[in-house]
């Protein structure tokens, strides 16, 4: 598969602005965004059920999720597109993407190859489980 690069193109707007995109019209028309343009994104893991992060999309990075079977992401700390395991190696090879019903959150069903949190856990939510109360 061709490498995609992870940064906008110049000139691109960023979130909150109109960027062009290729996803599906029908699908886009669908879509509830955020007041900056983006979706939270849900990674489980396919055959587990495990919650394993949580990202953000604008309709190109939805866009290059459904047609390439990789995860990409808008940072929004570094304003630009990432895709997951690109300087990692921890893959999320996608498995299926869905919509909840108010359209306006993405999880996506993946495969994750090796941690998915960036702080190197398997996921985002392991290390910090707070206390119920009894």
């Amino acid at each position: 598969m061709a490498h995609m690069t992870s940064t906008p193109q110049p000139g691109t707007p960023q979130p909150g602005a109109p960027r062009p995109s290729r996803l599906d019209p029908a699908v886009a028309a669908r879509l509830k965004r955020s007041a900056d343009g983006l979706l939270p994104a849900i990674a489980q893991q396919y055959d587990t059920g495990e919650v394993l992060m949580l990202g953000w999309m604008d309709d190109e990075a939805l866009h290059r999720t459904l047609t390439t079977g990789r995860c990409t992401y808008w940072s929004r700390s570094r304003q630009e597109y990432w895709v997951k395991g690109d300087t990692s190696g921890h893959f999320q090879h996608v498995k299926s993407v869905a919509l909840d019903c108010d359209a306006d959150t993405v999880l996506v069903r993946v495969d994750q190859v090796g941690a998915a949190c960036h702080t190197g856990d398997r996921t985002c939510f392991d290390s910090d489980v707070l206390p119920l109360a009894q």
